[in-house]
């Protein structure tokens, strides 16, 4: 079976389709997945390491863009349609997927031109304008939450929650692995006045796969009250690229003391495993990050974006924060005394991480990938 996978951009749009493409090789052993992105996105580091294959074609947004922006993607879709179906000819897939994201329109419009079997996946609360406009050209819609039905409707909108990958499943709030990535990770036990070992909590910060400057900055901020509650305190912290040298740099003096141990990288590959590590997770709100904290049960200080389009991080944020699982503090009532507060208040508090950890769980599904992959089969064969 060969599926082609529009995804990419963001780490939002791309996991989900990775986890799909594993699933797809899980239930169909020799399956081969092909992805559609562009030169600029997280796609072109991630998957070769991944070990899929990306097709890059002409694509750029439009909403959020501004005239002049929304101009040129609006000019670019002739190309990036072109592009897709010269692809879909050659390749001759039996199934194409969108995950949303400007490279999602012109495959899913050539595989309708080609009579190609197609679907959408849609993994936030309020759906894009991409997936809008795109539903009435594919045979099966997949949404995350069931109040995303009522802007599809019909029977081929199908709630399933948003795909991760597996890797996700086995991280558990108790299990403590190695590093976040290849580099060793740090003694973070130290010795209670019995002599008897005493872990320190772990704290892990991201921004999305690209970083968010004003989580970087609120968390330096908080550092000298985290360090006072908190002696040893272990940080895991994603940056993205271009804060790294500055947020590197903020964490060195503590360090060097001693005050704190911390692992500052622009990205990370394996973060299943830095899921694992983390008493406490500060992050942006994106929907395939809430499905990666229910999947592992992790308690969350979550920091949504304030730019996203239709305020969906929000949304995502307050389903969690309902459900007991996660604080949510709006980034324009971010400062470093807040966010320092928020995560003091917490890690002095284990039976409230666990019973927070405990409801994120409950709010999760792990069979979301599976679900999907089924459904696609179901679809290509016929039945």
């Amino acid at each position: 079976m060969r599926v082609i996978i529009a995804a990419g951009g963001t780490g939002g749009h791309l996991y989900p389709g990775l986890a799909l493409a594993r699933e797809f090789e899980r239930q169909v052993p020799g399956s081969e997945t092909i992805f559609v992105g562009t030169a600029q996105g997280i796609e072109t580091k991630v998957l070769a390491r991944e070990g899929f294959e990306l097709t890059a074609i002409k694509a750029q947004g439009v909403m959020g863009k501004g005239l002049a922006g929304a101009a040129r993607g609006l000019a670019m879709l002739p190309i990036g349609l072109a592009q897709c179906l010269a692809l879909c000819r050659k390749r001759r897939p039996d199934f194409v997927l969108g995950i949303g994201g400007y490279t999602s329109s012109p495959l899913i419009l050539a595989a309708y031109l080609l009579g190609i079997k197609r679907a959408i996946l849609e993994p936030n609360a309020q759906p894009g304008t991409a997936n809008r406009v795109l539903a009435p050209f594919v045979n099966l819609v997949f949404v995350a939450f069931d109040e995303t039905v009522a802007f599809f409707g019909g029977a081929t909108t199908r709630v399933v929650g948003t795909p991760i990958r597996r890797e996700f499943l086995e991280a558990s709030i108790s299990t403590r692995e190695g590093p976040a990535d290849a580099p060793p990770a740090p003694t973070v036990e130290t010795a209670t006045p019995g002599g008897r070992p005493s872990r320190k909590p772990t704290l892990l910060v991201f921004g999305g796969s690209q970083g968010a400057r004003s989580i970087n900055r609120a968390v330096v901020a908080a550092l000298p009250t985290l360090i006072a509650v908190h002696p040893g305190l272990h940080v895991i912290h994603l940056t993205g690229d271009h804060d790294l040298d500055e947020i590197a740099a903020a964490y060195q003096p503590y360090r060097s003391m001693g005050q704190i141990t911390a692992e500052v990288v622009p990205f990370l590959y394996d973060m299943p495993r830095a899921f694992r590590q983390a008493d406490l997770i500060v992050s942006r709100a994106g929907a395939t990050t809430v499905a990666e904290l229910t999947a592992c049960g992790k308690p969350a200080i979550l920091i949504p974006y304030p730019h996203a389009i239709y305020g969906h991080q929000e949304r995502n944020a307050r389903v969690l924060e309902r459900a007991g699982a996660a604080q949510v503090i709006l980034d324009d009532g971010l400062t470093g005394e807040a966010l320092a507060n928020a995560i003091a208040s917490l890690l002095t508090n284990p039976a409230r991480l666990t019973e927070m950890g405990r409801r994120s769980k409950a709010s999760g599904r792990a069979d979301s990938a599976e679900l999907v992959v089924a459904a696609c089969r179901v679809l290509v064969q016929g039945k």
